[in-house]
């Protein structure tokens, strides 16, 4: 079983950063790939960015291309979305997510067997 916590949220400025964390269980964490997902009020659980346990075989969604960066960490196993240049649309509930199995596609949720309990992120214009 694989415990995901999620930290780092907050309220910020348009234009301001903050990075967000998950923390995985120590025992599993080199064997899932990570991702981060957002749901904004009212809309659906969106793809925001994905690596491998190594950092490695990132992918972002095309709206925080540039802007976002995923990495992770895995003495403290925990990975990590640095997001800069924040805008008003970036506000949402952010989760954490990671799964145990290999699938063509890396954005959709249903693939993700494992999620936290997510992070609000809001960004005032």
């Amino acid at each position: 079983q694989v415990q995901l916590v999620e930290s780092g949220g907050g309220l910020v400025q348009a234009g301001g950063s903050l990075r967000l964390s998950c923390a995985a269980s120590a025992r599993t964490f080199s064997s899932y790939r990570m991702s981060w997902f957002r749901q904004a009020p009212g809309k659906e659980r969106e793809f925001v960015a994905t690596c491998n346990w190594s950092g490695g075989s990132t992918n972002y969604a095309d709206s925080v291309k540039g802007r976002f960066t995923i990495s992770t960490d895995n003495n403290k196993n925990t990975v990590y979305l640095q997001m800069n240049s924040l805008k008003p649309e970036d506000t949402a509930v952010y989760y954490c997510a990671s799964r145990t199995r290999m699938y063509s596609s890396v954005s959709d949720p249903a693939t993700y067997n494992y999620w936290g309990q997510g992070t609000q992120v809001t960004v005032s214009s």
